[in-house]
């Protein structure tokens, strides 16, 4: 089968055949229908990760946001079969340790993660191996095109986590979000569902308003104001949730400094080289403030539900990201146009 492999950090995937993969007593083989291109992905590919010995290895198939159908089985599968719809988290939970069997898999000690694991290689290719699919696998309606699916498949679930499970929002609340990507756009989308209040931030005016036709309340870019000043003045004393969704440390703390008292902040978004990981933040406001910083990763297969279930009402739209679809061949000069920010909401492979 063809896949885009990781040779070299910084340098273009290279498109060749590799072997089809077999399944694991408890795995699952996919062929893949559409599989979206993250900027985790674009971290993967320029080595970052190590200050947390998390750097993706050479020799990797790149992509964890998955559709397609099941194609074969390993004979140790009980739930899973041949012909079935499914949506694969980047996540992999073992489905037996105490996090899996607690409803917090996207945590599990033993796990893997798609894309990012030797033992996991990742979706941009024809097929993908999928491990424990008994309890991985998100069987999904067939009414669901694959690009939305694909949309759905990282970015918005991460974004539903953060906001559903990590955050503890109430409805009305002001939420903003630092950075308009794709899975900043996914909260904005996400938020205005939950009945929230979005101020979307960002230094491109595109993306601005992608986030107003979201549901965004206000807007404020960040090249223009000052983002903390400005989200008080729009939000009558400081946003309740505020999601880096970025990973820069200037959106960190942007985030932090934008809280009313008792305001909960969510770091989604991972750091760059720049960062390598650690961001300086205003500790005493956050003691005397009483705020709250919470780490967001992925969702818990577990609760695949609850997002399918505002899929299905109409109330959240993962489609509408969609930007562009490419095919294996343009992944790799699709990551390099996330190195200065030259993409817009979600793009997706179609064509393998």
């Amino acid at each position: 089968m063809r896949a885009a492999v990781l040779k070299e950090y910084g340098e273009p995937l290279v498109v060749e055949e590799v072997p089809s993969p077999d399944p694991a007593p408890h795995g699952a083989v996919v062929e893949v229908e559409a599989c979206g291109v993250c900027r985790s992905d674009w971290h993967a590919w320029m080595g970052h990760g190590e200050w947390a010995d998390d750097a993706v290895e050479r020799g990797q198939i790149l992509g964890h946001e998955p559709v397609g159908r099941v194609v074969e089985c390993g004979d140790r599968v009980e739930r899973v079969r041949v012909g079935d719809r499914v949506a694969l988290p980047f996540n992999l939970g073992d489905g037996t340790c105490s996090y899996c069997l607690n409803g917090r898999g996207n945590v599990c000690p033993n796990g893997l993660g798609l894309g990012f694991h030797p033992d996991a290689p990742g979706a941009f290719a024809e097929e993908v191996h999928l491990p424990w699919a008994d309890y991985n696998a998100m069987a999904l309606p067939e009414d669901v095109s694959p690009n939305a699916m694909a949309a759905l498949g990282c970015r918005f679930m991460t974004a539903y986590h953060a906001l559903a499970h990590r955050a503890s929002p109430t409805p009305g609340d002001w939420v903003a979000v630092h950075g308009c990507g794709g899975v900043g756009l996914s909260a904005v989308d996400v938020a205005s569902a939950l009945g929230l209040r979005v101020v979307a931030v960002d230094v491109r005016e595109a993306a601005l308003e992608r986030a107003r036709d979201l549901g965004a309340r206000a807007t404020v870019n960040a090249r223009e104001e000052g983002v903390p000043e400005r989200i008080s003045a729009l939000t009558d004393g400081g946003a309740h949730v505020s999601l880096d969704a970025l990973g820069r440390a200037e959106t960190c703390r942007n985030s932090v400094a934008c809280l009313r008292p008792t305001g909960e902040h969510v770091q989604v978004g991972l750091t760059t080289d720049e960062e390598r990981g650690e961001v300086s933040l205003p500790t005493d406001r956050m003691a005397m403030a009483e705020l709250s910083f919470h780490g967001s990763r992925g969702m818990p297969p577990t609760r695949y539900d609850e997002l399918l279930g505002l899929l299905a009402a109409g109330d959240v739209d993962p489609g509408s990201l969609v930007s562009r679809e490419v095919s294996l061949e343009e992944v790799p000069a699709r990551l390099a146009a996330m190195t200065d920010y030259a993409t817009e909401g979600v793009e997706v492979v179609t064509e393998f």
